[in-house]
């Protein structure tokens, strides 16, 4: 019988590659979770059944059990010791399922998985959800490859290997460490700092065993700066006219920190008034082509000459890679292997009009093998791997390929050389000098000009040669700090420090700015704000090693001990946790020692923002701070209240939550088409129905996100029978476009509009309306809301001149006539609500809470 054989890639588009390659373009594809891709071909020898699919990156994500998930129930000392799950990272797309399925009845498994250590973890991760760990006689082989072209696949199919579990391993550690870590005191900070103080500016206030010693590096530039003292200098520059040029001459002193002596200099030259040539030399040098490009080196490129984060170069990076244009963009190594085929590379990009006659050089007058660099052992350098034009990349990615491209071309082409020439003077005593250059091979920098050497000419000297000076310049300035960290400064410091992966340096640097602890600013400058600056200062106080990068260099040296099989991954992980749980307990301990920087910098919550609503518990009004995150504060309950962010709150008429007594709010999106809705604040941050806050809980971002920080249960989902507000009675019918439910928006007037309590969707109603209400009657045909119209008396559509109506919006031919479906902004991601009706309907049977079924979604479509 013929083998069958899976193979998984991490990338639906990858999956597509190795498919199209091994099938020779004949094969069929149906969907999946991801699509899946069949053909016939050979196996090891022997006929085979092929079946190709992906998965989308990490199939399963690590966090806390639901026990530890809430912030006010848990003390995050416990979280250190408390156990912790693997859950699929994205439940919807229903990864783990798709490999079940699609690995019944197939004896080998190949994976085509990224070639480093997160690709290593994500195997494993396959191997579990495919079962062929568990069954005898199933093979599973690792296909390791740099590229998505032909040859690279052809080449990793013929030299299968196992995967390496020990990398896995070394995966799986980082994830709880920084976990286990990073939850804790972010948890702990958040609720400290968040519950004093108004203005801070920031949701959460997070740390990370990485995060933190980047935040460091920007710091510590920023003090040296604030504390810089300028002293004045002064230069002395004697000019000659000599065969037709003007030459401004260098002292060798440079500069003095002395008026009165650098004027004392001047004089006595001024008087003697003749140089001398004293000494002439001619030296040939020469600039070294680049080695190979590796992931460090193109995210600095692409920071500081290109304008590109790191965090976009790396997204640009990964899509020229999935697109087969590039080679595996995650690598530390700048030596290529001895067999690489730079002939072949060369002959991929000879038809590129933009380098063409370059590369067609290169290949006839031979080109240079390219600098030994460094060889990490995982990949090649960054690579191209085929022709491209901007049309189709579009901008940014093409500059990015231009310039892999560009460098890759740099390796292969001479060194730049150049003459220089030194001419020195002395005059009084004192020594001057000039310096002129002149390339003879132009090199490597014909490709990469901006690395070129500045030309300089200087007439000829002869030695012994006395010539008089025109006039003498003093030159006065000032000693200045360095400037801002830039970010292609910061990353070669978190590479010299051990600070994080090539793959993860762009997302730590992402962190830093999403937190507002630095902005970027002109020249992509990493410029502190107060919060970054009193959080690093706070843990200096404290404990400097939070800060400092010699704990997460040491972390990362464990770690590396345990991808090479030398170190054992539950006593690493044991021993990193036991160091950081005593420093928790000793920071929550010193607390007040960086509560004394924030109460310097920051104000208080009951100084902050202004009065708004009263609170349902002591009848006193709240207060609204806009700043991030927006909430309320009440200063006799001492209590916070979140509230969705990014957008308008107001006071809703004066009305109050039947449940709790707390005044509602009306919260208005931004834009023409931004939803209004109301909310309890009581209620959006402890919905009172069992069930509601797992629906708008926290992402599951490692928990880092406190429950009702912008995810909580505003009226529209609110399951109560009765209340004037809730789902129950606003919602018309169901969505046309998911599972949620249109409701009303009550301050739409007069363009009356439903919204979709879940996605996007908008439906507008008959615009111009004095009135719009639901009913308690539900239409008999879909058991849609009933609602009541009241029309303006000059654009009613009813006869007579009557302005009262009262249909359903699907089945009433006058109503649904009248309905436009468009698409606004939603307040919250789709993954943070399920389908409502889950609560809602606590009798199936229960009419009250049915919705319009498929056919009325077809209907809704079907007008649109």
């Amino acid at each position: 019988m013929a083998p069958k054989v899976l193979m998984v890639a991490e990338k639906p588009s990858i999956a597509l590659s190795i498919a199209s390659v091994l099938s020779g373009g004949q094969m069929s594809s149906r969907r999946g979770s991801t699509e899946v891709h069949e053909f016939d071909g050979n196996f090891l020898g022997f006929s085979a059944q092929y079946k190709v699919t992906s998965v989308i990156g990490h199939v399963f994500s690590v966090d806390f059990p639901a026990a530890y998930q809430n912030w006010t129930d848990t003390d995050p000392l416990d979280l250190f010791d408390a156990p912790i799950v693997k859950s699929e990272s994205n439940p919807k797309a229903h990864i783990c399922r798709h490999l079940s399925q699609e690995a019944r009845g197939f004896g080998h498994l190949v994976l085509w998985l990224d070639c480093d250590r997160e690709g290593e973890n994500i195997c494993f991760e396959v191997i579990e959800c495919t079962g062929f760990h568990a069954k005898d006689g199933k093979r599973v082989y690792r296909a390791r490859f740099s590229s998505v072209t032909e040859k690279d696949i052809l080449k990793a199919m013929n030299n299968l290997v196992e995967p390496n579990k020990n990398e896995a391993l070394a995966v799986d550690a980082r994830q709880e460490i920084d976990l286990k870590v990073g939850v804790s005191f972010t948890r702990f900070q958040t609720s400290y700092f968040n519950g004093k103080y108004g203005n801070l500016d920031s949701r959460v206030i997070s740390y990370g065993p990485c995060q933190t010693p980047t935040l460091g590096f920007c710091v510590q530039r920023h003090l040296q700066i604030i504390t810089f003292k300028p002293e004045k200098f002064w230069k002395l520059h004697p000019y000659i006219l000599h065969k037709g040029y003007e030459l401004k001459l260098e002292w060798n002193r440079n500069r003095l920190f002395d008026l009165d002596v650098t004027e004392m200099f001047r004089n006595i030259i001024k008087e003697d008034g003749i140089l001398k040539v004293i000494a002439i030399s001619e030296k040939q040098e020469s600039k070294s082509r680049p080695a190979g490009l590796n992931t460090v080196n193109l995210l600095k490129v692409a920071s500081s000459a290109l304008g590109f984060g790191p965090q976009l170069a790396m997204q640009l990076a990964e899509r020229l890679y999935t697109q087969g244009f590039i080679s595996y963009p995650r690598t530390e190594s700048t030596a290529y292997p001895p067999s690489f085929d730079f002939r072949g590379t060369l002959r991929a990009l000879d038809n590129n009009p933009e380098w063409r006659e370059y590369v067609q050089e290169l290949l006839a007058d031979g080109y240079v093998k390219p600098r030994s660099g460094n060889d990490a052992g995982d990949h090649p350098p960054i690579t191209p791997m085929r022709s491209a034009t901007q049309d189709m990349l579009g901008h940014d990615a093409w500059k990015l390929y231009q310039y892999v491209c560009q460098h890759f071309l740099g390796t292969l082409s001479p060194d730049t050389k150049y003459t220089r020439v030194k001419i020195e003077f002395a005059v009084a005593g004192e020594l001057f000098q000039c310096i002129g250059q002149h390339v003879t091979v132009k090199g490597f920098a014909s490709i990469m000009p901006w690395l070129a050497v500045s030309e300089k000419s200087l007439p000829q000297f002869t030695q012994g040669e006395k010539i008089e000076i025109s006039r003498i310049e003093v030159d006065e300035g000032n000693t200045a700090p360095p400037d801002y960290l830039t970010e292609s400064e910061l990353i070669s410091l978190m590479e010299k420090n051990g600070i994080g992966t090539d793959a993860s340096i762009p997302v730590h640097i992402n962190n830093i700015c999403e937190r507002n602890y630095v902005q970027v600013q002109a020249g992509r400058r990493l410029v502190p704000t107060a919060l970054g600056v009193s959080l690093i200062r706070g843990y200096q106080c404290i404990d400097p090693d939070l800060c400092l990068p010699d704990i997460r260099s040491f972390i990362e040296h464990q770690i590396t001990l345990v991808a090479k099989g030398q170190a054992d991954h539950s006593l690493v992980v044991e021993h990193v946790i036991k160091q950081f749980k005593m420093k928790f307990s000793y920071f929550v301990k010193q607390i007040e020692n960086m509560d004394a920087l924030f109460e310097a910098e920051f104000s208080p919550l009951s100084d902050s923002g202004r009065f708004l609503s009263k609170c349902g518990k002591c009848l006193r009004y709240m207060r609204y701070i806009s700043t991030q995150p927006s909430r309320l504060y009440c200063g006799t309950c001492e209590e916070i209240y979140y509230i969705p962010q990014k957008g308008t709150i107001k006071l809703y008429k004066e009305l109050t939550c039947p449940l709790d007594n707390f005044e509602l709010l009306i919260f208005s999106m931004p834009g023409p088409e931004g939803k209004s809705f109301p909310l309890c604040p009581y209620c959006y941050n402890c919905p009172p129905f069992e069930g509601i806050d797992t629906l708008f809980g926290a992402t599951k971002t490692g928990s880092t996100v406190k429950s009702g920080k912008g995810a909580g249960m505003p009226c529209f989902l609110c399951p109560h029978p009765t209340c004037q507000h809730s789902m129950i009675s606003q919602g018309v019918c169901a969505c046309p476009e998911c599972n949620g439910t249109l409701v009303l928006d009550p301050v739409s007037a007069p363009k009356w509009r439903l919204y979709c309590n879940m996605c996007n969707c908008l439906v507008f109603l008959p615009e111009g309306a004095h009135r719009i209400s639901t009913t308690r009657d539900h239409c008999p045909e879909c058991d849609s809301t009933i609602i009541e119209v009241d029309f303006n008396k000059k654009t009613t559509p009813l006869k007579d001149g009557a302005t009262l109506h009262v249909g359903c919006v699907l089945c009433d031919e006058l109503l649904h006539s009248l309905v436009v479906m468009k698409y606004g902004r939603r307040p919250y991601p789709s993954t943070l609500v399920k389908n409502i009706s889950d609560i809602a309907l606590t009798d199936p049977k229960d009419t009250q809470y049915k919705f319009a079924n498929n056919n009325i979604k077809k209907a809704l479509k079907d007008k649109r």
